[in-house]
């Protein structure tokens, strides 16, 4: 007789959604750097990968108004995105999701009004957790690649100030190709116009300010630009994001060990 010791959660992962939708394709990709982040997270409290221990998860995939575009109407309308997103919050609540994630960047100007009507799910706040993610590598300056909504917020502007690292912005010109990209690029299937207004920004920063490091602050950024045609490195949000809301879903699961007794031959 021999003895074999097989780790197992000690309990079970907590059930979480994602907020999508902004656009679509942003919001699949963000389910698969989730699932890539719990893998990670699991073979880090040694449980063993299968499918059973990957956590319940919800994708609220809806059709929500343009977001930099509401962010410059002063009066409520029903090209509004704060409603449809606290009804797609509102279903994902009603599953019994504890913690969510909000799949675009610009919608985090809702954050506040999400959180505040829901207040039994955690609303992940993407800008944070990045800006927190910088400064424990010790990133002292960064630039921003986002849409005009992201910067007229002033979301990461703020997160990052609080972190103690330095925002740099794009000038007017580059903002434009920047959304020329997203709108006529990823949004439009055009991914080779994207990938070179992208590309473009990303490498003027770098000549003229010397950055090191770009943040791709709008979730179409890196379905159409990688480090290579940027020149730098890039941070992804969704990843930061996906990483958190893994580390909520298994938050209080550990690893225990079960003794099984097997018969050798």
């Amino acid at each position: 007789m021999m003895t074999a010791t097989l780790s197992v959660p000690a309990l079970q992962p907590r059930m979480v959604g994602i907020l999508g939708g902004m656009g679509p394709a942003a919001g699949a990709d963000f389910v698969r750097l989730f699932v890539e982040a719990c893998t990670r997270r699991m073979e880090a409290l040694g449980i063993p990968v299968r499918d059973q221990a990957y956590p319940e998860h919800w994708l609220a995939q809806v059709p929500i108004p343009d977001r930099t575009a509401a962010l410059g109407e002063r009066m409520p309308s029903a090209s509004q995105p704060a409603e449809p997103m606290a009804q797609a919050t509102g279903r994902l609540a009603a599953l019994g999701v504890q913690a969510m994630a909000i799949a675009c960047n610009t919608a985090h100007a809702w954050h506040a009004e999400l959180q505040q009507r829901f207040p039994q799910v955690t609303v992940l706040h993407g800008m944070r957790e990045v800006a927190a993610a910088l400064s424990a590598a010790r990133e002292p300056r960064v630039g921003l690649l986002a849409t005009q909504g992201s910067y007229d917020t002033g979301l990461y502007q703020a997160a990052l100030a609080e972190q103690g690292v330095v925002c740099v912005l794009p000038l007017p010109h580059e903002r434009e190709q920047l959304m020329q990209g997203i709108y006529g690029g990823v949004k439009a299937g055009d991914y080779a116009l994207a990938r070179s207004r992208f590309a473009a920004v990303s490498q003027a920063l770098r000549e003229r300010e010397g950055l090191f490091t770009l943040i791709m602050g709008c979730t179409e950024i890196p379905l159409a630009l990688d480090e290579a045609a940027a020149g730098t490195r890039l941070v992804n949000p969704s990843q930061v994001l996906a990483e958190a809301l893994a580390r909520h879903a298994y938050a209080g699961v550990q690893a225990v060990a079960k003794a099984e007794t097997l018969a050798s031959a």
